[in-house]
Formats: structure tokens, sequence, C-alpha cells
């Protein structure tokens, strides 16, 4: 058994796509942001970083005393090596590569990028148009990107859906919010109605909405979610 700590991210979306996909038993121990869960001594002991996903693996290779993982990417390779499914071996160094390069390149530009795009457009106080014209086409390049690497392959490591196919996907969700037109990324838009339509896809979202009721950000939720420093670390 797997206990998913989660909330209604992108990156959580990310968890349940895989292990919907890969059929693993899982619990989810819903962690509400909005109200300050992630701050929570119980939660902080299994995610330093208080943010989610994080994972328990109760059943890890090998036996032995439960795993905890934080990071949506490490959780992701963690449980696909478990499972030896979604990412190539070792044995195969350059399928593995493939995949680890996307996976990373997610992590790494997609995620942060359209992160800090809905940060400035959706719920700065200020409303300032440099860095959400800085975000907003930082977004539309890296959509421009993952288009033409799909031009000629089916998923983005290649004929194969991957856990860096789950990792893109949940950030291309909210496209519209990010100011991006999947009109305008053909190769884009294919890709992205293939996963939306995977049976995992849509059980993986309809959790989403079991678990949370309410997916609004208040005055007080932004300040808690936007307004954490050093000094916050230090508290908990």
């Amino acid at each position: 058994m797997i206990d998913l700590h989660y909330w209604t991210t992108p990156n959580g979306h990310k968890i349940t796509m895989f292990l919907e996909e890969a059929g693993l038993a899982y619990r989810i121990v819903p962690v509400n942001i909005s109200a300050g869960d992630q701050l929570k001594p119980e939660f902080l002991a299994i995610a330093p970083n208080n943010r989610i996903p994080a994972i328990v693996d109760h059943a890890p290779e090998g036996g032995g005393a439960p795993v905890s993982l934080f990071e949506s990417g490490a959780i992701l390779l963690y449980l696909a090596d478990k499972i030896g499914r979604f990412v190539p071996p070792a044995s195969d160094v350059r399928g593995r590569a493939e995949v680890l390069q996307w996976l990373f390149w997610q992590m790494g530009g997609l995620g942060p990028m359209a992160g800090q795009n809905h940060h400035f457009s959706q719920y700065a106080p200020e409303k300032i148009p440099y860095a959400i014209n800085r975000y907003v086409n930082e977004t539309g390049r890296l959509y421009g990107v993952l288009n033409k690497r799909l031009a000629d392959r089916e998923f983005m490591a290649g004929a194969d859906y991957s856990i860096a196919d789950m990792a893109s996907y949940p950030w291309i969700v909210p496209h519209a919010r990010q100011g991006q037109n999947l009109d305008d990324f053909p190769h884009l838009a294919r890709w992205f109605g293939a996963i939306k339509a995977r049976p995992a896809t849509e059980r993986a979202y309809a959790r989403a909405a079991e678990v949370n009721t309410a997916p609004t950000v208040s005055a007080a939720s932004a300040a808690l979610l936007f307004g954490q420093t050093a000094a916050t670390v230090a508290k908990t």
C-alpha cells in the first residue's frame, strides 16, 4: 500500500495519474495547502520542503521499513522503477536518457515557468505587466518546444507513454489560464487529447474532484501559500 499525501495541483495530479495507470494500491491523505496542512509536523516529517505531493511506500522492494519520498519527479521515477514500467531500465541507456531528460525538462522548466505564470496573472495582488508578459511568453516558448518535439513521435520520449508525459500533462491542463491557445500547437494538442482520453487520466481527475470540492484561493489562503519565508521554515 502507498500513502499519497496529496492536493489537487498539477504536481499532485502527476502521481494520481501514475498510480491509476499502474494499478497500484494507494490511499490518498489529503493535504489542504490552502488551510496550512503542509506545515503540520506529521507532513513535514516526510516532506521537509512543505510541498505536496509526498508518498510513503509501505511495501518497498526488498522489504524493510517504509520508504518516504517528496518531490514529484523523484516520486515518479521511484514508482516507475518499482514496477518496471513507464521508464526504460538502466540497461537501456538511450531509452532511459530520453525519458529522464524530458522528465527533468518539465521539473526545471515547464512547471516552474507555468507556476510563475499562474502566480503573476492570477494571484498577485498587483498586476505587473512585465512579469505577466515574461512568464506568459516563456510558457508559450516551452509549449513550442514540446509541440516541435511531438511533431514526429506519439509521446515525449517516443512511441511509449512514460513518466515524462505524466509529469507534463497536468501543467498543460490550465492552458487557457496560462494565456495559451492549443490551436497554435497542433502536435501538442493531439498529444494532450490522447492523454486526456486515457481511462487512468479520467480516474485521476475524478479523484481530485472528490478530494477538493472548493478549489478556490481566498485572501487568507493566498497569504499562506505565497507569503512563506525562511522564518516560516524555522518555526515548523
